[in-house]
């Protein structure tokens, strides 16, 4: 299924391609007739930004299929397989290149500019920039992780051109060969980049905690309907840069109708799905509506007070039939969530004899 912005990813690619293979050509050229290792280094970069950009082609389509039996939830996630395919390549572009640099530095060959090979350097460079520049915002303004890296890694690389351009211009003047050295610092710029977006693709696979801003929003919206005492439990589960799935509880009155829940909740998802574009399940917490288990509540919060390990308590109901106390709380990551609950447990029911207490443990999901 193509969208406008799988359109758009194949296009910026398209032009990153373009601009890679003529400095390839340019830089192989004019590495070979200065004997330079460094502008071969970059050569081979430019090569392997070239590559890239034709693995996130070939990913964009697949993330594209559209859903189906066995995949319900789509194919997005393959561009972050397409990120890690990439993140590879320039690991080993880098590994390759600090191993052929190192042998240069430690036996160096005097490289031999022109003023021609120069100027080319510094075109080459020019086009990096803009090309970087062009690529970052269009993955910016997409949300495509894999246009954003390649974007960062060309204007990186137009950093590191710029260092190769200054050991042509030392060694025009002084006669002293920076080559190798150039080169090993290039390598390892290439190994750090790789890195990073190994790692950062990697994240994205296991499960990040959703995006502040996003989850303040989507509270902020939730949380405007009339009928909506809180918002919480908020989880937001990335099938793909732009499929997302959550699910939300919201605390409303126990005294509206079955129906009245029905409205809410339904316009609740529509007008989510409308202005965010996520799939969003809406649950029920009820609350109290009289006022007579106010002194019960301050109690419950005056323990949970006492433990700065839980963050939150909410969902707090009161079931006089049956003598309950119902409520939830979120602990902190670096606690032990069983303890603490077990320990307010304790507490509560030796204060308050004459009622039993369910206490659920939530995660801390979001902001």
């Amino acid at each position: 299924m193509r969208t406008e912005r799988d359109r758009k990813i194949v296009r910026t690619s398209l032009v990153g391609i373009g601009v890679n293979l003529v400095l390839v050509l340019f830089k192989t050229v004019i590495g070979f007739l200065t004997n330079s290792i460094a502008i071969l280094l970059d050569a081979v970069n430019n090569l392997s930004d070239a590559l890239s950009s034709i693995i996130t082609i070939i990913g964009t389509r697949l993330a594209g299929r559209r859903p189906d039996k066995k995949h319900p939830y789509g194919y997005g996630r393959i561009e972050y397989l397409t990120s890690v395919i990439i993140a590879v390549i320039v690991l080993m572009a880098g590994l390759t290149s600090l191993k052929e640099s190192a042998l240069k530095a430690i036996a160096p060959e005097t490289a031999s500019y022109s003023v021609v090979s120069l100027i080319i350097i510094t075109v080459a460079i020019a086009a990096k920039l803009l090309v970087g520049r062009y690529v970052k915002k269009v993955g910016e303004e997409i949300n495509a992780q894999s246009l954003v890296a390649s974007g960062s890694d060309a204007l990186f690389d137009a950093i590191l051109s710029l260092g190769t351009l200054i050991a042509a211009v030392v060694s025009l003047i002084w006669g002293i060969s920076l080559e190798g050295i150039i080169g090993v610092i290039i390598s390892v710029f290439i190994l750090k980049a790789g890195l990073e977006m190994l790692l950062e693709t990697l994240n994205s696979i296991i499960g990040i905690r959703a995006d502040r801003e996003l989850s303040e929003a989507l509270k902020k919206k939730v949380g405007s309907y009339d009928a909506v005492r809180g918002v919480y439990d908020l989880t937001l589960h990335n099938y793909g840069p732009t499929e997302i799935i959550g699910s939300v509880h919201i605390e409303v009155p126990d005294e509206i109708t079955a129906r009245e829940i029905h409205r809410l909740t339904r316009q609740i998802t529509s007008d989510v799905f409308v202005e965010f574009g996520i799939i969003l399940t809406v649950g029920i917490y009820a609350a109290n509506t009289s006022g007579e288990f106010g002194g019960i509540r301050e109690t419950v919060e005056e323990v949970i007070a006492k433990r700065p390990e839980i963050l939150q308590m909410h969902g707090f109901y009161v079931e006089r039939e049956t003598q309950h106390i119902m409520f939830d709380l979120i602990v902190d990551f670096q606690a032990d969530a069983r303890q603490v609950r077990n320990g307010v447990l304790e507490e509560l029911s030796a204060r308050c004899p004459d009622w039993h207490f369910d206490i659920i443990l939530d995660s801390d999901y979001s902001d």
